[in-house]
């Protein structure tokens, strides 16, 4: 797995500014804004790897990037590739692009704004992507107005709720991201505990993916799926 990333999550405040350290990435926080998870480090160190073992020059797109956790972690430690970061609102846009320049990656990080990849519209991306690693909202709705309403105290609920059955976001992300991946390349996305069955099945019923991979936790909970797209797609 990938060496040498801080796995320990840990938080400061620099000059009044609240820092997270993300897989060696030091990233500001702000309202209304979700904050980085440990279990998407998985997520985060999957993709470095599979990065490190494809092309030279990877493109790649963090999608529902949020702070730009994911980004920077991979300009950071794949410091060839480019990355472009999407997400919806005005907030997380805006403090991603604080940490793109607070990381100094403004020549190879791109922070774009937009419903997931309408995001990228009219940027040519189509057919040419490395990577698409993606961390979307994976709670039902449900749970968010009941057991789970505490995770709404402080942070918005778009980075949580994933529909009725909280996989509406991974439905969309496991089809649209067909479109933009060059042949062989691959998708990575995190999803909730107990969804592995969901996210299983997603990626079969688009007939577009091979190599389907899951990667678990440090209890055995599997967490993050990545498959790569058919040659013949």
């Amino acid at each position: 797995m990938v060496d040498k990333m801080g796995s320990d999550i840990q938080a400061g405040r620099t000059d009044q500014v609240l820092l997270h350290r993300f897989l060696g990435v030091d990233l500001e926080l702000a309202p209304g804004v979700l904050v980085p998870r440990e279990e998407t480090e998985l997520l985060g160190r999957v993709a470095i790897d599979l990065i490190r073992a494809g092309d030279e020059n990877p493109l790649v797109v963090d999608m529902c990037c949020g702070s730009g956790n994911l980004a920077l972690a991979i300009a950071t430690h794949a410091p060839a590739a480019t990355v472009w970061a999407c997400d919806l609102t005005d907030e997380t846009v805006a403090l991603a692009e604080r940490n793109v320049r607070r990381c100094g990656f403004s020549d190879r990080v791109r922070v774009l704004q937009g419903d997931l990849f309408g995001g990228l519209a009219g940027e040519n991306l189509e057919g040419s992507v490395d990577i698409i690693v993606c961390n979307p909202p994976y709670i039902s709705t449900q749970r968010l107005e009941g057991d789970s309403a505490h995770l709404l105290e402080n942070e918005p609920r778009e980075a949580f709720d994933g529909g009725p059955y909280g996989i509406s976001i991974h439905q969309r992300l496991v089809r649209d991201a067909v479109a933009f991946l060059k042949p062989g390349g691959w998708l990575a996305f995190e999803f909730g505990e107990g969804q592995q069955r969901q996210a299983a099945a997603l990626l079969a019923r688009a007939r577009a993916y091979d190599s389907v991979e899951f990667a678990s936790d440090r209890n055995g909970t599997p967490r993050a799926a990545f498959a790569q797209k058919r040659l013949d797609v």
